[in-house]
């Protein structure tokens, strides 16, 4: 089992959010299905309302509009004894919303940002075809051995909002 501690940090006005333990839980899976686990692995998950993450993903990504879950990899420039991961910012209003528009309960979509979030942090993206496709598999396999189903997985009733 991977070596994790989480600074878990929830912004102001925040009112609904999965406690520490379930995100440490989340990280943890994550490592543990990438085998990440040969040292000591530290990050930051934030939980923020919409004007912050609107703020943040017009500063960092040029983009006006608060998206679910933002990613800060950090980058140390020489080998630390620790792996720093980096920074999460995950926006409870969307992660809400988008769980609502997805006919999913909250708790899975919450479960399936930290691990997206995680994912970015370790240097899997979604902008190639085949990067996005390796990125979500390694998402429903985490997800399916917690017990929650495909998150791409789109009904009748529902659109994936990709934003």
């Amino acid at each position: 089992m991977a070596d994790l501690t989480l600074d878990y940090q929830l912004a102001d006005r925040i009112t609904q959010a999965p406690d520490e333990e379930a995100i440490h839980a989340w990280v943890v899976a994550t490592l543990d299905y990438l085998q990440k686990n040969e040292k000591a692995v530290e990050l930051t998950v934030r939980v923020v309302a919409t004007e912050e993450a609107q703020q943040l993903n017009h500063e960092f990504r040029g983009k006006d509009y608060a998206t679910n879950v933002l990613s800060f990899p950090f980058n140390s420039p020489v080998e630390l004894p620790v792996a720093l991961l980096g920074d999460l910012v995950i926006c409870q209003t969307v992660v809400e919303r988008e769980a609502e528009e997805q006919q999913k309960s909250a708790i899975a979509h919450w479960t399936h940002m930290v691990i997206h979030g995680t994912l970015h942090l370790l240097g899997y993206d979604h902008i190639e075809d085949n990067e996005a496709e390796e990125m979500e598999q390694i998402e429903r396999n985490i997800l399916a051995s917690l017990g929650l189903s495909d998150p791409y997985q789109i009904t009748d009733n529902m659109e994936l909002n990709t934003q």
